[in-house]
């Protein structure tokens, strides 16, 4: 759980019902579901704790963000966010980024910032110690392999 106290959405899931409310305006309304109704469903969604529900999250988001100009600041945050929470950081920190460069001061994209920020680097030192590791079990085994055809001569 975050301890940043403005991305709290990182981290809080609507309730089952909630989420069932928002689902059932978006099915009503079907083909000709207005654009604020597919971005409650999105927010949603991206506040899931489920990978299918935060994958089509953004994507209605992204829709949104492609064919209602008018909206796309209220979606960066919530693309960001669910580009986060799906793991891939490159295309949250580029929308959080695209944010931030219209309010530097908003909280909740700073904090987001960090996240993401802490999530990269951390991922990266677990690629970094996976490739250590392989590189020494690979020299240890070619060591063995050496000391093994030396002595076959």
């Amino acid at each position: 759980m975050t301890t940043l106290p403005h991305a709290v959405d990182a981290d809080t899931p609507l309730r089952d019902e909630e989420l069932e409310v928002l689902r059932a305006q978006y099915e009503k309304e079907g083909d000709m579901a207005g654009v604020q109704t597919k971005f409650n469903y999105a927010w949603g969604l991206v506040k899931s704790n489920t990978r299918p529900e935060q994958h089509l999250g953004v994507m209605l988001l992204s829709e949104i963000f492609r064919t209602a100009p008018e909206r796309r600041r209220e979606c960066l945050f919530y693309l960001a966010l669910g580009n986060y929470k799906l793991g891939n950081y490159g295309e949250a920190r580029r929308y959080n980024e695209l944010l931030l460069d219209k309010e530097p001061t908003n909280l909740q994209a700073l904090d987001l910032q960090s996240l993401i920020n802490d999530k990269v680097t951390k991922e990266g030192l677990v690629g970094v110690a996976i490739v250590s590791g392989i590189a020494v079990a690979a020299g240890v085994i070619g060591g063995l392999l050496l000391r093994n055809l030396g002595r076959k001569r």
